[in-house]
């Protein structure tokens, strides 16, 4: 009974001292003073005249390149320019869901960089240019809201699945965080598979602090079906990196395989279409949150430490 009743005790403890690392995510940022306002670029310019062009041109001289105005008439005009913004009108006539959701991220950011500074914020249209949907500049972030419409329409028919799955305008946060994450976070020099997944996996855990309220689906953009199949073959992932001693290798052919965009993994089995792409992103983000997990460390010292301490300290066990 008194070894029954330790286990308990045990179990108890570690579960506590889990969910307390878990909730010190969820910081209070209320008085932290953050203002947002999105101005709206699409609109101002695709509802401007020939005689009101000037106007919109002085309130965004950075997105006006040196070219005639009969270039930016056209444009207004174009039939195909006028269809993708009257489609993006159907689901952003009202922004301010997403002002308030960029706000609370960038209190968070604050939170842990109090030297960072909003920047200006801009939404736009950009003919669905999916790699530079979102673009950060210390003061000015692009967002171009029709790379956001929803996977189901029908501008994105000829997407593949494992790209549109993240059109959506839940994503456009974690979209934005990430790339702001991106300029926070000093490139790695290793070259090993498993200090590349770590710091993938300190990225990731980046946005667990300026994005404590989002789904770790949503974080990682996997869709649910792939997400529980990355939870539930935790164990056999890991297994599977250890036995073909992936771990250390430098084999450049792994990034394609396990770390890149792409449909799903390759791991040469029956069942490779069933898991997510990018698996090893998700490994190094477990690696680290067990690292965060068993040791008192800051966010700002887990981005100063190396991979290889943070692989070594974690203790990572895989979820069975």
């Amino acid at each position: 009974m008194r070894k029954i009743l330790a286990l308990c005790v045990l179990v108890s403890v570690l579960v506590s001292c889990k969910n307390e690392k878990e909730s010190a995510l969820k910081v209070d940022v209320s008085s932290i003073q953050s203002d947002v306002n999105i101005d709206r670029f699409d609109v101002d310019f695709y509802t401007t005249s020939e005689e009101g062009l000037e106007k919109v041109k002085k309130k965004y001289p950075v997105l006006f390149p040196n070219q005639p105005d009969s270039v930016w008439i056209n444009k207004i005009n174009n039939k195909d320019e006028r269809e993708l913004f009257n489609e993006t009108q159907k689901v952003y006539k009202d922004v301010s869901v997403l002002a308030s959701e960029i706000n609370s991220l960038f209190k968070h950011i604050k939170y842990y960089n109090p030297k960072f500074k909003n920047p200006r914020v801009i939404t736009m249209l950009t003919n669905i240019d999916y790699d530079n949907r979102i673009v950060y500049a210390d003061s000015l972030l692009l967002i171009s809201l029709d790379a956001y419409l929803g996977k189901k329409h029908e501008f994105y028919n000829d997407y593949p699945a494992y790209v549109k799955q993240n059109n959506e305008k839940e994503h456009i946060v974690v979209d934005v965080a990430k790339t702001i994450v991106n300029t926070q976070v000093i490139p790695s020099i290793a070259r090993s598979f498993i200090d590349k997944m770590i710091y993938k996996g300190k990225k990731m855990y980046v946005l667990d602090a300026y994005l404590p309220t989002v789904s770790d689906k949503e974080k990682i953009g996997f869709s649910d079906v792939k997400f529980n199949w990355a939870k539930d073959n935790e164990e056999q992932i890991w297994k599977h990196f250890i036995s073909k001693d992936y771990l250390y290798s430098t084999n450049k052919e792994l990034d394609k395989r396990f770390l890149d965009i792409a449909p799903f993994s390759k791991f040469y089995l029956d069942q490779d279409n069933q898991s997510p792409g990018r698996i090893g992103e998700w490994v190094g983000w477990q690696i680290v949150r067990s690292y965060m997990q068993k040791n008192d460390v800051s966010l700002h010292e887990l981005l100063r430490t190396s991979e290889e301490e943070i692989f070594k300290k974690s203790r990572y066990k895989p979820k069975k």
